[in-house]
């Protein structure tokens, strides 16, 4: 086993001295500033930001937001007392809001502009430059390939490398022609600047869909309503049912447009078997008004194909049964009269009811049951709805009297009726037992209480309504980054250098390669296309040379030495026709730098 022994060099007293005494300059203030900006405008730093940010919106699909609904996140606060409050403190309930939620998306914009700025700036100026000079071993490049004109061609070395340059102008390529009159002229000929271009799109069109999305959430709002037939929603802010504004959102943004739903009209499945009753279409014919002053105009409102008015789209998100009902009071007073929203429950539309009657005297009324569509009870003489359509109707509900709690300010759910501290009067536990109404009858109240008619049956829709002034902008920007991205993946960065000569003997010898800015598996096909126009702009055969007793033209790829075969010695004016090339003048051992 070998031991490796270190060897302390002996050092001069003044280099030891002057290396005690050295210290590293401070990197100030300007310094940190500079290194923070050069990390935070990296390509990797943005790449982790986006990640970042994808990361921190999983919250708000595994918490209930608060914008959205606050009596969801009161209520999970109540279920969860042991970390519930924590998670509201770490703002999980305001995710898309939260301090440390913007500043990632700030931090990713900021990174995205330092990104893009400096690389349009530098690409720019590569568009401006000319291309690359030619190396002078051509055939280091990863492209290669040599080709013989005669003399008798009438082609000489300035004639060629013009006609190699309008070949390549007409495939997209910038040329410059250098030493055009001297004994070696070349050229230099680049393309593809196209994906750059798409990167920085790409990149530019990220930042777009940033700073849509945040005009959006800054500006826009959206809202629900129930409409029930008959019905007409103004738009202002009492005429929603629930309203979540943005963070700098004017109630004068608002545009008083007005929806009312004249019919709304289901198609059920009535062939199918397996799917019998089911709805497959759902068509709301409404009537809508621009402002106050302009005139009616009627519009059908279906699923995923909302209504514009007003610069927010009203989209079709339910439905359901509204049974219409006249409630008197003790005094025979109507207390209440209209349709009552029904909420889905089951299949076949068995939906719950909840009535409340705040204003009946002497005592406030509520009722809580179902309203079937089409009613049947079964052997166990439990009721249920057998079809969606209203073939047979029917409203059953239990009563309560007492105070609903109304009078106290606080809000309540209207899908749901608190019975701790109000009295029963219908049940189908007490005496009086439960009440069933089919449409026309009449039930009274047990104890004076009064009565309640069941009408008819309306039907109402859910709409939701948006109103985000960054979404058109949005989806440009989305569609150019998709472009961009395009571009960047299809399209190839290409140099090409050709150069000329005159042997000899009176021939024209040309050399050619190709270079790719990054990988390009189709810089062979390049290859043999330029090859290919070459040969038919100097009518050259496709393998051979035009001339007897000359070596065939080739084309030889090479990435680890020199094609000696591949070249001419000009100086030396020999030709080496045994190997089938020519020798270029001496220079540098390796290629030069690709630029």
């Amino acid at each position: 086993m070998s031991e490796r022994v270190k060897v302390k060099k002996k050092q001069s007293a003044p280099v030891a001295e002057a290396k005690a005494q050295a210290a590293l300059p401070a990197l100030g203030l300007k310094g940190m500033l500079r290194w923070a900006w050069t990390q935070l405008t990296s390509m990797r730093t943005a790449l982790f930001l986006l990640l970042l940010l994808a990361v921190a919106a999983v919250p708000g699909s595994l918490f209930p937001q608060r914008p959205a609904n606050p009596a969801t996140v009161t209520q999970y606060i109540k279920d969860h007392p042991e970390y519930g409050k924590l998670l509201d403190s770490l703002q999980l309930y305001d995710v898309y809001s939260s301090v440390w939620f913007s500043a990632i998306y700030l931090l990713l914009f900021i990174s995205l502009i330092g990104c893009v700025v400096p690389r349009a700036i530098a690409h720019y100026k590569a568009m401006r430059s000319q291309p690359p000079r030619t190396p002078q071993r051509l055939s280091r490049l990863p492209e290669y390939g040599t080709m013989v004109i005669p003399s008798g061609a009438g082609i000489p070395a300035s004639d060629a490398i013009n006609g190699a340059a309008g070949l390549l102008r007409k495939r997209g390529y910038r040329v410059e022609v250098r030493d055009a009159d001297g004994a070696l002229p070349s050229l230099g000929a680049e393309r593809g600047f196209l994906k750059e271009v798409g990167n920085l799109v790409f990149h530019t069109s990220l930042i777009g869909v940033l700073v849509s999305v945040a005009a959006g959430g800054l500006f826009g709002y959206s809202g629900q309503r129930i409409l029930v037939e008959g019905d007409t929603f103004v738009n202002t802010l009492v005429g929603y049912d629930q309203f979540n504004p943005g963070t700098n959102f004017q109630s004068s943004q608002l545009q008083p447009y007005s929806l009312q739903l004249d019919k709304f009209n289901i198609t059920f499945d009535r062939e199918s078997q397996g799917k019998f009753g089911q709805p497959i279409d759902f068509a709301a014919t409404v009537t809508t008004k621009e402002n106050p002053d302009a005139p009616p105009k009627q519009e059908i409102l279906k699923v995923n194909d909302p209504v514009s008015l007003g610069g927010t789209s009203i989209y079709l998100t339910g439905n359901g049964y509204a049974p219409v009902v006249t409630i008197r009071d003790g005094a025979g007073n109507v207390a209440m009269q209209g349709p009552v929203v029904a909420k889905l429950q089951g299949q076949n539309y068995y939906s719950s009811v909840v009535i409340k009657v705040p204003d009946a005297q002497p005592d406030q009324l509520g009722f809580v049951g179902f309203f079937l569509p089409t009613a049947f009870v079964n052997d166990k003489n439990v009721s249920f709805s057998a079809d969606p359509e209203l073939f047979n109707p029917q409203l059953t509900l239990n009563s309560y009297y007492g105070d609903l709690g109304l009078n106290k300010g606080a809000p309540q759910n209207v899908f749901e009726l608190d019975v701790k501290n109000l009295t029963p009067l219908n049940a189908r536990n007490l005496a009086a037992g439960g009440i069933t109404l089919a449409p026309g009858s009449t039930y009274t109240l047990p104890d004076g209480k009064g009565s309640i008619s069941f009408d008819g049956v309306k039907r109402y829709i859910g709409v939701d309504i948006h109103h985000n002034p960054g979404q058109a902008s949005a989806l440009v920007f989305a569609l150019l980054a998709v472009a961009g991205l395009i571009l960047s993946l299809y399209v190839n960065r290409r140099r090409v250098w050709v150069r000329t000569g005159t042997a000899a003997d009176g021939r024209t010898m040309v050399e050619y390669g190709l270079l790719a800015r990054g990988e390009d598996h189709r810089l062979a096909g390049e290859a043999a296309a330029l090859r290919k126009l070459f040969t038919t702009e100097w009518q050259l055969p496709e393998d051979a040379d035009s001339e007897e007793g000359t070596a065939p033209s080739q084309q030889t790829p090479s990435r680890t030495g020199d094609n000696v075969a591949g070249s001419v010695d000009t100086a030396a004016g020999s030709t080496e026709t045994a190997a089938g090339s020519v020798t270029t003048p001496a220079g540098p051992t390796g290629p030069e730098k690709d630029q």
